[in-house]
């Protein structure tokens, strides 16, 4: 195919996909059933992941739920047997360890079936200046944070590959598209499990693999003690996110296979002026919108959680 040709077909697909888009931001895709489907969530013993696995459970799914705090796990399973779940696991994983996921998810192949929608969900965060951050702590972000989503894709994905049908969620982070601040091992995790994703997304369009869909989510802070003490300045402009809201977000994107999930909504915005401006200027904005010194306030959650 020569220039002109290819040129053309560019300009066409582009004009397309475009006014698709505008479609569904108008009207809303049908949503998925995701009854049967066996979903994973990791950090299932609270917050986000627990909200998650309560309403996939609502919706007829089989779920799968990792943590690594025992009691955690025992309430989210009773909350999903409440709500209809017909076929709920639990299983302690501590997704630190490589070694740890791949004996357990192993486990969960042998005694559930091959997940079809997995949600690395679970996360730390030390919430230090660089220089003030232990090298331990340091290394466990990453390895829960980033390194836990590469363990879990290889166990879980050729399955998916092989039966051309899952979904990959990431739940990432804002932190994941600007550094701040008092923040820099959780905004590297971020960063980097944004990217894998994005990543493995082109990998499985390159393999025509179409069946096997990929959501990442990039939720402002949220309101589930992770983050305990940080205030917003201007709440009606950038809120702390409130956690049913950002789970019944999450479910819908999944639902209707949205690529990326940016919430809340002001933050495609921010993230497009990022992509233009100079520095000084989105240093500037950030100061306005109190994102620069956010952190200073941060307390998380008490060591026993």
């Amino acid at each position: 195919m020569n220039f002109f040709l290819e040129t053309l077909k560019l300009i066409v697909l582009l004009v397309y996909y475009l006014l698709e888009s505008l479609v569904f931001l108008v009207v809303p895709g049908r949503k998925k059933n995701v009854s049967g489907e066996i979903v994973l969530i990791t950090g299932a013993g609270s917050g986000i992941g627990r909200l998650l696995a309560v309403k996939f459970a609502r919706l007829g799914a089989t779920v799968v739920l990792w943590d690594i705090n025992q009691e955690g796990l025992n309430y989210t399973v009773k909350l999903a047997r409440e709500n209809g779940a017909g076929r709920v696991h639990s299983y302690i994983c501590d997704c630190s360890k490589r070694q740890d996921i791949y004996r357990v998810a192993d486990q969960v192949k042998k005694e559930v079936g091959d997940v079809s929608i997995l949600i690395n969900n679970v996360g730390v965060v030390i919430g230090k200046r660089f220089l003030d951050s232990p090298d331990s702590l340091v290394e466990k972000t990453m390895e829960v944070n980033t390194m836990a989503h590469f363990w879990t894709y290889k166990a879980f994905l050729p399955a998916m590959i092989a039966a051309n049908h899952g979904h990959l969620v990431s739940i990432a982070s804002t932190a994941g598209l600007c550094g701040g601040s008092q923040a820099s091992d959780y905004c590297a995790s971020k960063f980097a499990a944004i990217g894998f994703a994005e990543s493995i997304d082109m990998e499985m369009r390159t393999l025509r693999k179409n069946g096997v869909k990929t959501t990442i989510v990039c939720p402002h802070v949220t309101n589930t003690g992770m983050f305990d003490g940080l205030r917003s300045k201007w709440p009606r402009v950038l809120p702390v996110l409130d956690p049913e809201y950002v789970a019944e977000r999450i479910i819908s994107a999944v639902r209707q296979n949205q690529e990326i999930l940016f919430m809340p909504r002001i933050i495609y915005v921010l993230y497009y002026m990022k992509s233009f401006l100079p520095v000084k200027a989105s240093v500037l904005i950030s100061d306005y919108i109190g994102a620069l010194h956010i952190m200073n306030t941060f307390k998380g959650r008490p060591k026993k959680e």
